[in-house]
């Protein structure tokens, strides 16, 4: 706990403004987005829409400033309620926060400010983007939106209500689902039916991280699933989603509605139930749960890469 203290955001470290407003986004869990949008565009390539770099770019970017919003708008809602500063059983940089601003990085006014500014930016971006894809860009974004504002933030305070781990599934669907339309300029089934075991994947990164964050989560009166299950049961759901996940991929080449080759996002499963045998092991120490964290972040983006590849160079669709 002392060595990752250590690790944590200081005022002094970070005098450079450019780098603090950057590193307060926490861009590691970016990534997850990153690799959200490659499936989407996946998905159009198999079905031979044609790519158009810039379109995809933009889309990505604004993608990118949407996470980066929630994330910063999670910390200024936990800081409110009390859940990070009282935390301190912390995996950081897993969980806890980003810290800045329980260690005078930044003020709460500042980051409530940073994360209204970057809403702000990520819709003034998908109105522009929307006159190209067409107003169905609309019906996606804004319940991505939505969904990420209304995690963290009162009066719905969704993670609190035990609704936070759904909503991070759907968000992340919308990711995939977001990126096939700006190509495809249509709704389609496909991004939706290649998304789920990914937004699953993100999911078990909630998941397992409650871990850690459970006892001050509790005491903040945040409800999620590993405070209701109580950390024994808990560590049956981490399992559970990950069956559901890798078995969605089965289940869907089987029925022809992926092609054989996206069985290559199954090259992560080792991996997630690597973390899984951790967490079982270790649930209750979460000192010792890093391990299980990285492999747990680590099986999301391995899958993600893997299914974008075979979608891309396997599609279309059978």
């Amino acid at each position: 706990m002392e060595q990752a203290k250590t690790m944590e955001p200081t005022p002094e470290a970070l005098g450079n403004p450019v780098a603090r407003y950057a590193l307060a986004t926490r861009p590691p869990f970016l990534v997850v987005t990153l690799i959200g949008a490659f499936i989407g565009y996946a998905t159009a390539c198999a079905a031979r829409v044609p790519l158009q770099p810039l379109v995809a770019v933009l889309a990505l970017v604004l993608g990118l400033v949407v996470h980066a919003a929630v994330n910063v708008l999670n910390d200024y809602y936990d800081a409110l309620n009390g859940t990070d500063a009282m935390n301190t059983a912390r995996v950081f940089p897993f969980t806890g926060g980003s810290r800045f601003i329980q260690n005078g990085v930044l003020t709460t006014l500042q980051t409530a400010r940073y994360g209204w500014i970057l809403i702000v930016v990520a819709i003034a971006g998908g109105l522009a983007l929307t006159n190209y894809a067409g107003l169905g860009l609309i019906a996606i974004g804004l319940p991505g939106l939505l969904i990420g504002w209304a995690y963290s933030a009162p009066p719905l305070a969704l993670n609190s209500r035990g609704l936070g781990e759904p909503c991070v599934a759907a968000g992340f669907a919308l990711v995939v689902i977001g990126s096939d339309f700006v190509l495809r300029q249509r709704f389609s089934s496909e991004p939706l039916i290649a998304s789920l075991c990914y937004a699953l994947l993100v999911t078990n990164i909630l998941y397992i991280n409650q871990f850690p964050d459970r006892e001050a989560d509790e005491r903040a009166g945040k409800r999620h699933w590993v405070v209701r299950l109580g950390v024994a049961r808990a560590v049956y759901g981490y399992y559970a989603i990950a069956l559901i996940a890798y078995g969605w991929i089965i289940l869907m080449v089987g029925a022809g509605r992926l092609p054989a080759a996206a069985l290559l996002g199954l090259g992560a499963a080792p991996l997630s139930f690597a973390a899984a045998r951790l967490l079982a092991r270790f649930a209750a120490q979460p000192s010792q749960l890093a391990p299980a964290l990285k492999m747990t972040i680590a099986a999301a983006v391995l899958h993600g890469v893997l299914l974008a590849f075979a979608l891309t160079f396997f599609g279309p669709h059978s």
